[in-house]
């Protein structure tokens, strides 16, 4: 199974379980410890918020959560944040395959909940934690979504108590524009090519790698680029997207790895015999 598949198919299981309880007319509280001697309760209430009881101290509180269209969610501890001590998960269908995510935090210094939520980021697809999975050995969350016929998946990761994007994906659609000047060969499993990016906290781009938009790169691995075969028998490989000279080429057959792309401009890298690897961009679109 695919890993995408894999996914998906946690998140029906994880709908299904959903629309489990959502049949339980009285579903038992969660009950967990979210710091040494202190003692939480939460249930699901109608409409979807969650009452929270906190003891020895009696504090109440409200949240927001998540609920699917019946005002129902299926509540978890789970350690999202790899301290030791499990988080207030709430998980929700949304539409027929998409699971919304409402995380909360034991706060220390307010002695409350509070709800766990990324930096802002422009390459993060799903805005926010959906069909979350947590990866305990990379340290890395994972939040998944699906958008027309497509599922992205967003990777995040810790930077003190901030949660950033660790890395993203960017479909493409220029495999047919593509192919004229570099083949690259995939089978009947295949996804669209897309660009995954690995970030830093502060959200520079410390590497990018073309591969197939379904396949979900390892995390803490770095990116495995697509290689592909050039098909024209000259090649020109500009330094730069928009520049309009070049004294490189490429010639046919020879195998390139695809990095990036930007306004129909391809960048690859070619392992020369004599002078290591060298980069350019390709345009695709002259």
């Amino acid at each position: 199974m695919k890993p995408r598949d894999a996914m998906l198919a946690a998140v029906v299981m994880g709908l299904a379980v959903t629309c489990a309880h959502a049949q339980d007319a009285d579903p038992a509280p969660l009950r967990w410890e979210v710091a040494p001697g202190v003692q939480a309760q939460a249930e699901v209430q109608e409409g979807g918020s969650i009452a929270v009881l906190l003891t020895p101290s009696g504090t109440r509180q409200v949240l927001p959560g998540a609920a699917d269209a019946d005002g129902t969610a299926r509540l978890s501890a789970e350690d999202v944040d790899f301290d030791g001590r499990p988080e207030l998960v709430a998980r929700a269908s949304v539409g027929m395959v998409n699971e919304a995510v409402a995380v909360y935090r034991y706060d220390t210094d307010t002695k409350q909940l509070a709800a766990l939520e990324p930096v802002s980021t422009e390459g993060a697809q799903c805005g926010g934690l959906m069909g979350l999975t947590v990866d305990a050995a990379t340290r890395t969350l994972s939040s998944s979504c699906r958008g027309g016929p497509m599922w992205y998946v967003d990777q995040y990761r810790y930077d003190g108590a901030r949660l950033y994007l660790y890395r993203a994906e960017r479909l493409l659609m220029l495999d047919d524009v593509l192919e004229p000047y570099v083949f690259i060969k995939q089978t009947a499993d295949s996804g669209p090519l897309a660009v995954w990016s690995t970030f830093d906290p502060a959200g520079k781009v410390l590497e990018t790698a073309i591969g197939d938009g379904l396949e979900t790169p390892p995390a803490g691995a770095p990116l495995a680029p697509v290689s592909g075969r050039v098909m024209a028998a000259r090649l020109p490989l500009y330094s730069r997207p928009g520049d309009a000279t070049t004294k490189r080429y490429l010639v046919r057959d020879d195998r390139v790895e695809l990095l990036d792309e930007r306004d129909g401009w391809v960048q690859v890298r070619y392992d020369n015999p004599t002078r290591g690897a060298v980069l350019g961009w390709v345009n695709t679109q002259p």
